[in-house]
């Protein structure tokens, strides 16, 4: 039996849930990892304040350099978040022989390429399971589980925030600003939602999601992301009618031989494998060549979701430490050859489109004129009932379309004295 130390720098809502499993369910994984798992030391700044786990006062520390720099410890958790100054604390970590838990998706995202290249050169492990889908094992099914398969597109819904958000506007009823506010009472949503409801968080995430199946390193400044801020209950009510559920989706796929990535709010048929996710709960289809489409789906916020993938990313390095088998699994597969990204204005999809219009004579005429002038064909339309300040939205569902064509036939619609806001297009995903 070996006896694997661990010291945990961050101690908030998700590492306090980690201490929690590791001290409950110490047993069952002795059981399941033949190794002893024992927390040797907990950083954190705020030593005082109350939680839901005890520890002993003498494993409790301000300074993470006495984690980083012990000899005894053999994985180090960071659960700080951020860039700065968790890079340092894991790169310094690497270089003193210990193995990498992280749940940072924001810093994986940014600095993984070094950071992985650091592992490689000094030999140890790196896991990162809750820095992509919380709870669920994506990471390590990417990794692992799809080892003969070429993968052609990863679909996500990863933002537990946003998916609540767009769940309580369709099942209530309710405006954007209503169901943000009942996430944040609910402890959901942040109370500055940012990151979450811009679409930063997802494209994080996203970053990973498309390493690990494409093999391929896409800078966030090259993914494009739009977040849900713009989506109302008109948006919401109107492509129930059409047949449709709005996610915000994290999209990674082979298009015409280039990879599309990109983050925005998507119309699912109802009959989609995503379409009945809800809540804060989070998922992820993969097209797999030989697997097919696989749908792995859980929880995608609380602390122990994520706490539990930490727990499962500590187990497989005590496993591995327990084997003398470190560097088992590659933290990805590069690909042979550069894939080239595919510009947003290239793709082609259907599109809901959402104009606010006078409601007068000729209007929709003069939509369609311009839609057609740029190759934009018409599939349906519909219209609101006349309101009392005569602004009514006006929704047209297009057949499948050229990106470039439709910003540019939408550009010119906005200038149009009828229009009174600016428009609001929604991809459709098959």
């Amino acid at each position: 039996m070996k006896k694997v130390n661990v010291g945990i720098i961050g101690f908030g809502t998700v590492g306090s849930g980690v201490v929690k499993i590791l001290q409950d369910r110490a047993s069952l994984l002795f059981q399941r990892t033949g190794a002893q798992i024992k927390i040797k030391r907990i950083c954190d700044q705020d030593l005082k304040k109350k939680r839901q786990v005890k520890v002993n006062k003498n494993i409790l520390t301000r300074d993470a350099w006495k984690i980083i720099n012990d000899p005894e410890i053999d994985v180090v958790v960071e659960l700080i978040g951020g860039i700065h100054p968790a890079k340092e604390f894991i790169i310094a970590a690497i270089k003193n022989g210990k193995h990498i838990v992280t749940a940072n998706k924001a810093l994986l995202a940014a600095q993984g390429r070094e950071i992985f290249n650091a592992a490689k050169k000094y030999g140890v492990d790196i896991y990162f399971e809750a820095s992509a889908v919380a709870g669920v094992p994506i990471v390590k099914a990417l990794r692992e589980g799809f080892a003969a398969d070429r993968i052609s597109a990863v679909l996500g819904i990863v933002n537990g925030t946003c998916n609540f958000i767009l769940s309580k506007m369709t099942k209530e009823g309710i405006g954007f600003s209503q169901a943000l506010k009942d996430a944040q009472l609910k402890g959901y949503a942040e109370k500055n939602p940012a990151l979450d409801i811009n679409g930063t968080d997802s494209a994080h995430k996203l970053v990973l999601l498309n390493l690990l199946s494409f093999g391929s390193f896409v800078k966030i400044k090259d993914i494009y992301v739009e977040g849900i801020v713009d989506i109302n209950s008109n948006d919401i009510s109107y492509a129930d009618e059409f047949g449709y559920v709005i996610k915000l989706l994290a999209i990674a796929k082979m298009s015409h031989g280039a990879l599309e990535v990109r983050v925005a709010p998507t119309l699912l048929s109802k009959n989609h494998l995503l379409a009945n996710v809800c809540g804060v709960y989070n998922a992820v289809l993969v097209e797999a060549d030989m697997a097919g489409p696989v749908l792995f789906n859980g929880k995608g916020a609380g602390s122990y979701a994520a706490a539990s993938a930490v727990v499962s990313d500590i187990a497989d390095v005590a496993r591995n430490i327990n084997s003398s088998s470190s560097r088992r699994v590659a933290e990805y597969c590069p690909q042979a050859a550069g894939l080239k990204l595919r510009k947003i204005g290239d793709i082609e999809s259907k599109y809901y489109i959402r104009f606010s219009a006078i409601d007068s004579p000729g209007v929709l005429a003069k939509i369609s004129g311009i839609l057609g002038s740029h190759g934009i064909s018409i599939a349906s339309v519909a219209q609101r009932e006349r309101r009392l300040t005569k602004v009514v939205p006006v929704i047209i569902m297009t057949h499948e379309a050229k990106e470039n064509n439709l910003r540019n036939a939408l550009k010119e619609i906005d200038r149009l004295s009828v229009i009174k806001s600016k428009s609001v297009a929604i991809r459709v995903e098959r």
